[in-house]
C-alpha cells in the first residue's frame, strides 16, 4: 500500500484556522470524525495528547506528525493539513509549524498500513518536498506531489543499482533507529542518516525498530564489516550483537538533527568500543546502558503529570493570600491569613484541593512510567502516604520508634522515592507471577498486581517514610533559614542551571527542586528557591531580545524578528524560546545566558524574595514578596546576558 492510499483527500484541511497547538489537533480530529475515520473523537484525542506528553511530534522545519494507534480509529488514515500563518507547535527547533500530518492507525493495523506510514516520514526528509506541499491549492495537488516523489525514488533506485560497483570502496556504517511508538521518528531518523551518509560518501545500512517490527535487519556480516555502529533510539534495542564494535548511542532526535556529528564520531574513530556481558540478556544489557536515561524519563513522567495541579493549585492558594492582604486581616487573626475573608477562603479551599494531588500524582505516574497501569495504584498509595503521613504510634512496632511523632509525612522526597519503589515492586511481582497459568492472566492484572502492589508498597513506606521525612524536614528547615551568603549561592546555582540547557535535564532538575519546595513554603509566603528558578528561567529569552536590539549587525533579519517574540516568551517564563540561538551558537550563547541567569538568581537569593506560584512569569509577579525588585533583577540579568552574547557573537 502506498502513502497515497491512506491520504484521505476529502478530509484534508488546506487552510487551518487554529492558532495554538491543541486547537490545531482539535481541528484535525474534528475533520477525521466528520469523515467517519474515528468513532470517538475524545478517545482519539486522548491518545494523541498522551503521545505529545512523551515528546513533541513537531519534528522541526515546519513539520509536525501527531499520531496515535487507537481503538477509536476505523481505518488507517493520514490527514494532511496546512496552515498559512504557522503555529507554535512546541517543535524540536522552536520554529513555527505549517505542515501537519495526523496519522490515525487502528489498534489492529497490519504491517502494510504501518509501512505506508513509514514512507510518509521518508518523503518529508527529501529536499524541496515540504516546499512543494506548501504551494498546493487542492487535495489533488497534494497527491500529485507524492506521485512525483515516488517516480523520482524509482529513478534514483535505478541509478544506485548501476553504481553498486563503487559501494565496496566506501566506508560502511550500520545503524539502528527506534522511537517509543515506532511510527514517525524511527523512519525520520533512518532517512536523515541515509541522506547525510550519501552526502558524505559513506555507505550505510539502517535497521528500523518500528511498530510493524524490525525492518532492514542487520546481518552478522553487516555488523562484522562495518566500521562502527550508530544507535539512535529512545527504547531498548538488541545490543549484544554489537559486542566489540565501536558504537555511539544517542536519542532518536539526534538521529534526525545531528546526523553529521554521529557519522563523524564513527568515521574519526572516536566511538567507544561496546562491551556486552555474556551473562546478561539483551534486555538487561540495554537497560544498563540507558539507566540514567530511564531514571530521567520516569521522573519527568511523574513531574509532567503533577505540574498542572501544582501550577493551578499553587496559584489559587497564592491568590487567597493576596486577596486577604488586599481586603485586610485583623492583627489578632493573622494566623488565618489566606482564609480569613470569605472570598479568600474559597480560593484557598479550591487551591488546596488541587494542590493536594501533587504528591500522589508524582509518585503514581513515576510508577506508571515504570510498570504501566498496575503501577498506578501502588504509586498513588506511596504518594498519599508521603503526603498525609503514617501514624506510627498506632501500629504494633510503634513503641520501638522512640521520639518519632504520631504521624510522619515525608513530603516531596518521600513521594519521589515512593514512586520508584512502587514501580520496582510491580516489576518484581510480575516476575514472581510470570509462571501463573494463562487462564489466570486476567485476575493477575485486575486483582493480584493492584492488591499485592498496594499492600507491599504501603508496608515498605512505613520504613521509607522515617528517613525521608528527616531529610525532607532538614531541607525545608535549611531553605526557610536561608539568608546572606547561603541564599546567594543557592540562587546563583539554581538560576544558572535554568540556562544551561533551557528546558533540558539540567533545567528540569532545577525546576523540579524549586517546585518541590513549594509544598512546605507556600503557606508561609513562598519559596526563595522557586523565585530564583523562575527569575533565572526568564533571563535567556529576554537576553536574546537585548542582543538582537543592541547588536543588529550580528543577526539576520529573521533572527531579529525572533528576538521580538522572545520578549513574550521571557516574560511568560518560557526559557525554551532561546533554544534556537543556543543551538546555533552554543559556545557563545550558553555561557552568556548562564552568567545573566546566575546573577539574577543570586540577587533574588540575596534579597530573600519569595514566590508562591510555580509558573507564570510576569503574570504572577504580584505573588512575589517584592514584585518591583524582582523585575529589576530579571532585567539586570537579561542585560548582562544580552550584552555578553552580542559582544561575543561574530558579525553576519
Amino acid at each position: 500500500m502506498k502513502i497515497q492510499d491512506v491520504l484521505k483527500q476529502d478530509a484534508m484541511l488546506l487552510d487551518l484556522q487554529a492558532t495554538t497547538k491543541e486547537a490545531v489537533i482539535d481541528e484535525m480530529i474534528t475533520s477525521l470524525a466528520e469523515h467517519g475515520v474515528v468513532s470517538d473523537a475524545a478517545a482519539f484525542k486522548t491518545g494523541i495528547m498522551n503521545r505529545e506528553a512523551q515528546t513533541t511530534t513537531g519534528l522541526g522545519d515546519g513539520i509536525a506528525m501527531p499520531h496515535s494507534k487507537n481503538a477509536a480509529v476505523k481505518e488507517a488514515t493520514v490527514l494532511f493539513a496546512k496552515s498559512n500563518k504557522g503555529v507554535d507547535y512546541e517543535s524540536l527547533d522552536g520554529q513555527p509549524t505549517d505542515l501537519f500530518f495526523m496519522i490515525a492507525a487502528p489498534e489492529g493495523a497490519n504491517d502494510t498500513h504501518l509501512a505506508a506510514l513509514a514512507e510518509l516520514s521518508k518523503y518529508l526528509m527529501k529536499p524541496g518536498f515540504a516546499d512543494k506541499l506548501r504551494q498546493v491549492s487542492s487535495p489533488a495537488d497534494v497527491v500529485a506531489v507524492f506521485d512525483e516523489a515516488e517516480a523520482a525514488d524509482k529513478a534514483e533506485s535505478e541509478v544506485v543499482a548501476e553504481q553498486t560497483s563503487t559501494v565496496a570502496e566506501k566506508a560502511f556504517i550500520v545503524a539502528v533507529t527506534a522511537c517509543t511508538t515506532g511510527i514517525a521518528h524511527t523512519y525520520m531518523a533512518e532517512e536523515a542518516l541515509k541522506k547525510q551518509a550519501a552526502e558524505m560518501g559513506v555507505d550505510i545500512k539502517v535497521e528500523t525498530n518500528g511498530a510493524s517490527g524490525i525492518g532492514n535487519k542487520l546481518t552478522t556480516d553487516d555488523i562484522k564489516r562495518a566500521k562502527g555502529v550508530i544507535i539512535a533510539a529512545d527504547k531498548a534495542v538488541e545490543m549484544a550483537r554489537f559486542n566489540g564494535k565501536p558504537l555511539v548511542s544517542r536519542p532518536v532526535a539526534d538521529g534526525i538533527k545531528k546526523t553529521e556529528e554521529l557519522l563523524n564520531i564513527v568515521l574519526k574513530g572516536e566511538a567507544n568500543t561496546y562491551q556486552a556481558k555474556e551473562e546478561a540478556s539483551v534486555e538487561e544489557a540495554a537497560e544498563k546502558l540507558s539507566l540514567g536515561k530511564a531514571f530521567y524519563k520516569h521522573l519527568m513522567s511523574g513531574v509532567s503529570q503533577m505540574l498542572p495541579f501544582v501550577i493551578g493549585g499553587g496559584i489559587l492558594i497564592a491568590l487567597a493570600f493576596l486577596i486577604d492582604n488586599v481586603m485586610g486581616v485583623p492583627q489578632d487573626s493573622l494566623s488565618s491569613l489566606g482564609s480569613y475573608n470569605e472570598l479568600a477562603s474559597m480560593f484557598m479551599q479550591i487551591g488546596s484541593a488541587a494542590f493536594g494531588f501533587m504528591l500522589p500524582l508524582l509518585a503514581g505516574y513515576i510508577a506508571y512510567s515504570i510498570a504501566e497501569k498496575p503501577g498506578l495504584i501502588a504509586g498513588f498509595v506511596a504518594g498519599a502516604i508521603a503526603k498525609d503521613g503514617l501514624a506510627y504510634g498506632k501500629i504494633p512496632f510503634g513503641a520501638a520508634t522512640g521520639d518519632i511523632p504520631a504521624a510522619v509525612s515525608s513530603g516531596f522526597l518521600g513521594a519521589l522515592v515512593g514512586g520508584f519503589l512502587a514501580g520496582a515492586v510491580i516489576l518484581g511481582l510480575r516476575k514472581a507471577l510470570e509462571h501463573l497459568p494463562k487462564s489466570l492472566e486476567g485476575i493477575k492484572s485486575i486483582l493480584l498486581l493492584p492488591l499485592l502492589g498496594a499492600m507491599i508498597t504501603g508496608f515498605v513506606m512505613f520504613f521509607v517514610n522515617i528517613p525521608m521525612a528527616t531529610i525532607n524536614t532538614g531541607m525545608n528547615d535549611f531553605l526557610s533559614g536561608l539568608e546572606g551568603s547561603s541564599a546567594i549561592i543557592l540562587g546563583l546555582v539554581l538560576g544558572g542551571m535554568m540556562a544551561v540547557d533551557m528546558g533540558g535535564p539540567v533545567n528540569k532538575a532545577a525546576y523540579v527542586f524549586g517546585t518541590g519546595t513549594l509544598a512546605a513554603t507556600v503557606a508561609n509566603g513562598g519559596s526563595v528557591a522557586m523565585a530564583a528558578v523562575m527569575a533565572g528561567g526568564m533571563v535567556p529569552p529576554l537576553a536574546v531580545f537585548v542582543a538582537t536590539l543592541l547588536f543588529k549587525d550580528k543577526f539576520t533579519k529573521e533572527e531579529r524578528n525572533s528576538g521580538l517574540t522572545n520578549i513574550v516568551m521571557g516574560l511568560s517564563f518560557i526559557t525554551e524560546g532561546a533554544i534556537p540561538f543556543g543551538a546555533a551558537d552554543p559556545a557563545r550563547a550558553i555561557p552568556s545566558f548562564v552568567a545573566g541567569s546566575a546573577l539574577t538568581g543570586a540577587l533574588v537569593g540575596l534579597s530573600g524574595i519569595k514566590l508562591m506560584a510555580p509558573h507564570g512569569g510576569i503574570f504572577v509577579i504580584a505573588l512575589t514578596s517584592n514584585p518591583l525588585l524582582y523585575l529589576v533583577f530579571v532585567l539586570i540579568g537579561a542585560i548582562v546576558s544580552g550584552v555578553l552574547f552580542g559582544a561575543l557573537r561574530k558579525a553576519k
